[in-house]
């Protein structure tokens, strides 16, 4: 049986394994830069948002957001930054499980994401929960 709770700032070294993981698997482990005592803080914010999926006690997954307002809309909504559950627990219905904790706590806010154009498992995954997907270019300025 799957259990989701949200992450407090003792789980900082729990989610930044997680964090790890999701940057391996997609080949971007030199990206991570964020220390468990950063996420420490990130974690006591109000505006972030970690949920936790476990088995048995043991991570198998997050869903990780912000809360967010769109200008054009004038309207809150969710900004999900990751989605991630394990290889071994992949294909069991975690993913949804975390999704539907999302979508019950954003309570009937829309939710928002980008996913990579490459990442068609992902695509799939979205498209049978029901997600729109649109296409769009994400920009990333860092000035210095």
């Amino acid at each position: 049986m799957i259990n989701i709770r949200r992450a407090t700032p003792d789980d900082a070294p729990t989610v930044h394994s997680l964090i790890r993981a999701l940057a391996e698997h997609q080949d971007q482990a030199w990206g991570v830069t964020v220390s468990v005592e950063d996420l420490k803080q990130m974690l006591a914010r109000p505006d972030v948002t970690y949920l936790i999926a476990e088995r048995d006690g043991q991570a198998v997954g997050y869903v990780s957001w912000l809360e967010r307002i769109g200008f054009w809309s004038g309207q809150d909504y969710l900004h999900l930054d990751d989605l991630y559950v394990t290889g071994a627990e992949r294909g069991h219905g975690v993913g949804e499980q975390l999704m539907r904790a999302t979508a019950e706590a954003a309570g009937g806010k829309v939710i928002r994401w980008e996913v990579a154009e490459t990442n068609k498992a992902a695509q799939r995954f979205y498209t049978r929960i029901g997600a729109t997907l649109t296409s769009k270019k994400i920009g990333r300025w860092q000035p210095r």
